[in-house]
């Protein structure tokens, strides 16, 4: 089975969602590659004025975060059948904003993921290091214990419909760039895990995507790596041209 090659943008808590409809038509009239996934995890605010839009078909909707419970007295939250009903199909889970500001735990981010598959939505979901940790030489160990974590509350068959992001924290926002070659050594240390625990048909079909800074400059680069299936893009996403040059790089 082929695996998507996907194109991701976090637009984080940026835009108004007057910002975020223009953002969007100006994306969707960009001539963008029809054999990558786009998807735009906008704010929960924005998303079902974004559903409202004429979009290419290859282009759907996401969330930036998800609650575990359908519904009942928790303010503020976001429920997955509130999610769908915007018209969103993907749900950002454990993003290292949400690990580090919200101190979201492995556990709650797998509980996370299988509320997100069994309403329908896919989970982009995050995993990666800190600086500390990649100097120290642990990073793969890290990142390996955080699925293990996360995927012990999942079924097999439950993995085999996530989409994976692998975000070094250390260059996120910071300018810095994991090397292609840096990228490729935990998308392989991934799929490699992936295969062990869950086979080869699952390890073949996950797309795992890198996140850390990712520009049009870098991106040809990073997505042409063996196991590298693409991105999940914060800053250059919130500009149409730099976010489509981005999804042609493929």
């Amino acid at each position: 089975m082929k695996r998507k090659n996907i194109a991701a943008a976090n637009w984080k808590m940026n835009t108004t969602v007057q910002e975020g409809v223009a953002l969007m038509n100006e994306l969707c009239a960009q001539d963008l590659d029809k054999g990558a996934q786009v998807v735009v995890c906008a704010p929960a605010t924005h998303l079902y004025a974004l559903s409202q839009l004429s979009t290419p078909e290859h282009v759907a909707i996401g969330g930036q975060n998800i609650y575990t419970k359908d519904s009942g007295a928790f303010t503020g939250e976001i429920s997955c059948p509130m999610l769908k009903s915007t018209g969103a199909t993907y749900a950002v889970v454990g993003h290292s904003e949400r690990r580090a500001y919200f101190a979201e735990t492995d556990e709650f981010l797998g509980e996370k993921a299988k509320a997100a598959l069994s309403h329908g939505l896919t989970p982009i979901f995050c995993c990666g290091e800190g600086l500390d940790i990649r100097k120290a030489g642990n990073h793969v160990e890290h990142v390996m214990a955080q699925l293990k974590a996360s995927f012990a509350l999942l079924t097999a068959e439950e993995v085999a419909q996530l989409v994976i992001a692998y975000e070094p924290i250390w260059a996120i926002g910071t300018g810095e760039t994991a090397s292609p070659e840096q990228a490729q050594e935990m998308h392989a240390a991934i799929r490699n895990y992936l295969k062990d625990a869950y086979g080869a048909d699952t390890a073949d079909s996950i797309s795992i995507l890198y996140g850390g800074s990712v520009k049009p400059a870098n991106a040809k680069e990073i997505f042409g790596q063996p196991d590298v299936d693409g991105g999940l893009v914060g800053g250059a996403s919130l500009k149409a041209d730099s976010f489509s040059a981005i999804v042609n790089s493929f």
